[in-house]
């Protein structure tokens, strides 16, 4: 029988604030399983609970009630991180150091064996697209740069567990196009895969099943051949003075609505007469339409 790679149950935490003397919640009796070898997309607003769901898993913070283990280790003991690759949302290198010493550094700090360790960093630096500048100290590097060493340091590793909080944030296109392709070749090799996103695209690209978390509470765990029974539906934007049935204020004169497709030209015909000016008209993503049914905005 295979250990799931994450299983979490009833899981809370609260946070009180200094000019507080009640605590807000952040993560409210959350419970899910990550099989081994799935690619597991955790979404939601910012606030939602994502990172402090991961900070829990790896024991960075200790959670308030519920559990959590990683193949069936509690995440309180330190070898419940063996074998694991993670990237924060943020991450902090040191940044007097090269990318190929950041990663032979983690090499050896988590004994992974192999045969050649520099040349099998090179590797992976060639592969995020940073052999150019291998040799030269991080506090030169843009975020986006810093990002990708980062995740060049977590997938060197060989992890059988990869997770990430926003691996994708500051990364321009083609380096969010590369990035994509290598976790989803992770995935194609039997690796585990947990990460948080606010790009809902790359989740779709990337996920097996997703989480949607929304002020604490798990609101759904889908699989994306589940959101085919949703009824299509396309976005529409404008900009206008006067409230047109079905349609949000987005800002300041600017309306979003999310409309059946076979009522779409009622729509278009109510927005005309209310002299609106068309912004926009596009599919939605249907990862979309689900997330904004479970926070309650659509």
């Amino acid at each position: 029988m295979t250990l799931a790679a994450i299983v979490v149950e009833g899981l809370s935490k609260s946070y009180r604030q200094k000019w507080r003397t009640i605590s807000l919640p952040a993560l409210r009796g959350v419970s899910m399983v990550i099989e081994a070898g799935e690619a597991f997309g955790f979404i939601g607003a910012n606030g939602a609970g994502k990172s402090t769901a991961i900070k829990i898993l790896m024991g960075l913070i200790r959670a308030d009630g519920g559990s959590a283990r990683l193949f069936d280790v509690p995440v309180e003991e330190p070898r419940a991180r063996r074998g694991l690759g993670y990237v924060p949302e943020n991450p902090y290198l040191y940044d007097y150091l090269t990318p190929l010493e950041i990663l032979a550094m983690g090499m050896r700090l988590h004994r992974v064996r192999v045969d050649g360790i520099e040349r099998h960093c090179e590797q992976w630096l060639e592969r995020l697209g940073l052999a150019a500048v291998a040799g030269k100290p991080i506090r030169s590097f843009s975020k986006g740069m810093t990002q990708r060493v980062a995740i060049a340091q977590a997938l060197c590793l060989q992890p059988r567990l990869l997770v990430l909080d926003e691996p994708l944030s500051g990364l321009d296109p083609i380096g969010r196009r590369d990035v994509v392709e290598i976790l989803s070749e992770y995935k194609r090799g039997g690796g585990t895969l947990f990460f948080t996103s606010h790009v809902l695209h790359d989740v779709e690209r990337l996920a097996d099943r997703f989480g949607l978390i929304h002020e604490g509470v798990l609101r759904a765990v889908r699989a994306p051949a589940e959101l085919g029974g949703d009824k299509e539906v396309v976005l529409v934007r404008s900009f206008g003075s006067v409230a047109v049935t079905g349609m949000r204020e987005d800002f300041a004169g600017r309306w979003i609505g999310e409309v059946p497709r076979d009522e779409l030209w009622m729509r278009l015909d109510a927005l005309r007469q209310a002299g609106h000016v068309l912004l926009e008209v596009r599919p939605t993503l249907s990862l979309e339409v689900a997330f904004m049914h479970a926070v309650g905005q659509s």
